[in-house]
């Protein structure tokens, strides 16, 4: 059997070490050449990173892999997962490659597999992938690995962002802040947004190979929220380390997660006849006060596992204009198959200037209800429900919710973990009863 190596969104681990580790990382390369469906002889990858220290090696090591297997690749080097994501069908390449861990410290990366057309590969590409690594009869190249050819391609993203924004902003709001998480948007996001005539203050814009989404970004946006109060800026948008998620501020400093933006942005499209089929395709990890303000609107949401390549393929199945996560992963499906944080930005920006209302103004109509997540380390991830323990405090729970709220209980994707998440009325409440949940599972599987 082949170890597994591909997990919820790429490969992932800590640098150096397995998968990541140089040796594995070459077969990688030359396995995904070989297992690639293709015309082209010899078939272009387009290869993109964010700032991690760990990533130019690793890109060496992938293309060295890839081009031992008779690829050609070329590096756009520091640039978005999303703008690879674009490149790579918008450039004819059979495939588009991102170093990157997104929102994980420096330590850590990673590597995604974008097909042609800007979607991400399927989970039986990764399965055969898998089984030619794990296979290391075949020998790669010995020897230090060499660079790889540099294309600019940065006007051409650039181009297709801008297409997202659409009308001219009005001029009272044209101050904005934006926190770059010392990654990959660094340079495009500022240079993108002063184009279009907004005055911006920038954080998160420094990046050293360490200090990616170190106290910053999406998942650390309380220096984005000084900032906006402190600077009097219409909007603050918070991007990750490899900027296909966003997270915004209001003028007033509060948080607008991508549960929000979906709402509002559904909204908007609805307003213009363009949300395909009255529906959005959300998470289960998503709020449910989304669902119950869809549902004023007369748009149904849809759930999906965690993870926007699954929003991803039922969008294309149902052929639906946005979805996204929680977490700011929001994909407008007209512009691309995956989540760009840049034009969830503008898409939000574009909102404000059809309105002339401010970000808060067009969230009001959603209310997240309270919630908790709680983690508990297991040894292993048996089913949960076949502990009479654990189902017998989840059944009390769900008497208690009765309908006015909603549990999920479920294992992690990537940690040895299991994730008890409530929404209620009441946060007191709520936090009691998943710890109760919590106790149950600790006593049967920790």
């Amino acid at each position: 059997m082949s170890a597994k190596l591909f997990g919820t969104d790429g490969v992932r681990g800590q640098a150096g070490a397995y998968p990541l580790d140089r040796d594995t990382i070459r077969h990688l390369g030359a396995a995904l050449v070989q297992a690639l469906p293709h015309a082209d002889d010899p078939p272009h990858l387009l290869v993109g990173r964010d700032t991690r220290e760990s990533g130019a090696w690793i890109e060496r090591e992938l293309a060295c892999g890839a081009t031992a297997a008779g690829a050609v690749v070329e590096s756009a080097g520091v640039m978005p997962t999303p703008a690879v994501a674009f490149l790579t069908g918008a450039k004819h390449y059979v495939a588009g490659l991102v170093i990157s861990a997104s929102h994980n410290p420096f330590q850590d990366n990673g590597i995604k597999i974008f097909a042609g057309s800007g979607a991400k590969y399927t989970e039986a590409l990764e399965a055969e992938i898998e089984a030619r690594v794990a296979d290391r009869a075949w020998p790669t190249p010995a020897g230090d690995a060499p660079e790889v050819p540099a294309i600019d391609l940065t006007p051409a993203y650039l181009d297709h962002a801008t297409a997202a924004f659409g009308e001219a902003f009005p001029a009272h709001a044209r101050r904005i802040a934006v926190d770059c998480a010392n990654g990959a948007t660094a340079r495009v996001a500022p240079t993108l947004l002063r184009s279009l005539g907004f005055a911006i203050g920038v954080i998160g814009a420094e990046p050293d190979g360490r200090n990616i989404n170190l106290q910053c970004g999406s998942t650390h946006p309380e220096g984005l929220q000084r900032a906006v109060v402190g600077h009097g800026c219409a909007l603050g948008a918070a991007f990750d380390g490899d900027g296909d998620r966003a997270i915004f501020v209001d003028a007033a400093g509060r948080i607008v997660d991508g549960d929000a933006v979906m709402y509002l942005c559904a909204g908007r499209m609805q307003a213009r006849g363009t949300l395909r089929g009255g529906m959005v395709a959300a998470t289960v990890m998503s709020n449910i006060g989304l669902e119950i303000a869809l549902r004023r609107m007369g748009v149904e949401m849809l759930r999906c596992p965690v993870g926007d390549k699954y929003v991803m393929e039922e969008m294309v199945r149902r052929n639906l204009a946005i979805g996204g996560e929680q977490s700011g992963h929001i994909i407008f499906m007209d512009t691309l198959f995956t989540g760009d944080g840049l034009v969830t930005a503008l898409n939000v920006l574009r909102a404000m200037g059809e309105t002339g209302q401010g970000l808060a103004d067009l969230a009001a109509g959603f209310r997240t209800f309270p919630q908790t997540l709680v983690n508990i380390r297991v040894r292993d991830k048996r089913p949960w429900a076949d502990e009479p323990a654990i189902a017998a405090a989840v059944s009390r729970v769900e008497g208690r919710l009765d309908g006015r709220g909603r549990l999920l209980v479920r294992y992690s994707g990537t940690e040895p973990l299991l994730r008890v998440m409530i929404e209620g009325e009441h946060q007191h409440e709520i936090d009691a009863w998943a710890a109760e949940i919590a106790e149950a599972a600790r006593e049967a599987l920790g």
